[in-house]
């Protein structure tokens, strides 16, 4: 049976929650614009994974329309469940929606959910809005070590070069895939501090950590 616009729609509308889920990821199949207007309904389904699944599309079908996509995914940045916030933060980045920093810093700093703070850090970088260098560096000094390693990935994406001295000390971290994400940011970066680091980490005792500073000073 082919894809059309009219099944979709028919699973869209369905009361169940399964078939909804269905025609979401069918929706990927046709126009991008036509999914993104049939999608926008789901955005505040009753159903936690449907409204998940229909914000997580965004990052793919949301360039159809980016101001209305801003207004979407700001609103589910106040969604009830965790889950669908950081789905939200996602698609922020993947569109570059910079107009929604403010936004993701203040969820940052009002939640108590560490899977929303990983997103929104992960993001950061790919969002490359230069004002989030200072929240970054605020994460960099998490207790939670994936929010460390997701603030280390994000500076080096960002470019400031004023993170390398910051950067650094990380490399001696215990945690090889701390040291590995260091050496990936510290390459993007460059300069003569980030490439005496990396001679450093070339003999990492870690193949992987090794491995990438010498690719990063070829």
């Amino acid at each position: 049976m082919s894809i059309t616009r009219e099944s979709v729609q028919q699973l869209l509308n369905s009361q169940d929650y399964g078939e909804r889920l269905r025609g979401i990821n069918q929706l990927r199949q046709l126009e991008p614009a036509v999914a993104f207007e049939l999608v926008q309904p789901l955005i505040k389904d009753p159903n936690t994974r449907v409204r998940y699944a229909a914000v997580s599309l965004m990052d793919v079908v949301g360039t159809q329309d980016l101001a209305v996509s801003l207004d979407i995914l700001r609103d589910r940045l106040s969604d009830p469940e965790p889950d669908v916030q950081a789905a939200a933060a996602d698609a922020l980045g993947a569109l570059k929606l910079t107009e929604a920093y403010d936004d993701l810093q203040q969820l940052y700093q009002d939640t108590p959910e560490w899977l929303v703070k990983v997103s929104i850090i992960a993001t950061l970088g790919e969002l490359g809005e230069p004002r989030s260098f200072e929240l970054l560096l605020s994460a960099l000094s998490s207790e939670n070590s994936l929010i460390q390693t997701m603030a280390i990935s994000a500076l080096g994406e960002l470019g400031n070069a004023s993170a390398v001295p910051l950067l650094i000390p990380y490399a001696d971290h215990s945690d090889w895939q701390m040291r590995h994400r260091v050496a990936q940011a510290l390459i993007r970066l460059g300069g003569t501090e980030a490439r005496s680091t990396l001679e450093t980490l070339a003999n990492d005792p870690v193949a992987q950590v090794a491995q990438e500073a010498q690719e990063g000073l070829n």
